[in-house]
């Protein structure tokens, strides 16, 4: 395996999980906001800003995170076999689950805007960021 090509793969990776951590923050966020508005005009424009973030952003770096992780694995299978390489997986699943969530409170936002307090779009825009803490001190510190 070229050394090279890993580390390209790597850093584009790590690109991409920084445009999708972003979003994976911010979109919570205009839920908030979008969950406490009454002007009709307002929360059309959150439903643009919500689907471009979605759309644009979010859902092509998760996509490209996941392809240059498979790749890394591909290139590096004996990853498979850390214990901390397990925990991110298993955190990674979450984070999945927590991009599946936010993409289905959109269209529930546009249904109903108001199906959900801000107090629980609040509480939900912390999960990922439990989630990278964890993911990072695993590939960074690599505790076991």
């Amino acid at each position: 395996m070229p050394v090279s090509l890993y580390l390209w793969v790597k850093a584009i990776h790590v690109i991409a999980v920084i445009a999708w951590m972003a979003a994976m923050l911010y979109l919570p966020r205009l839920y908030v906001y979008h969950a406490m508005e009454t002007d009709q005009t307002v929360m059309d424009r959150f439903q643009v800003m919500e689907r471009r973030l979605l759309r644009a952003i979010m859902n092509p770096a998760m996509i490209v995170s996941l392809l240059a992780g498979l790749a890394m694995i591909g290139m590096n299978p004996a990853l498979l076999k850390m214990p901390w390489f397990h925990v991110k997986l298993t955190m990674l699943v979450g984070m999945f689950a927590c991009h599946g969530i936010y993409s289905a409170a959109r269209k529930k936002l546009i249904a109903n805007p108001h199906y959900k307090s801000d107090k629980y779009f609040r509480i939900l825009n912390e999960v990922p960021t439990l989630l990278m803490i964890i993911i990072v001190i695993m590939v960074i510190v690599r505790p076991f």
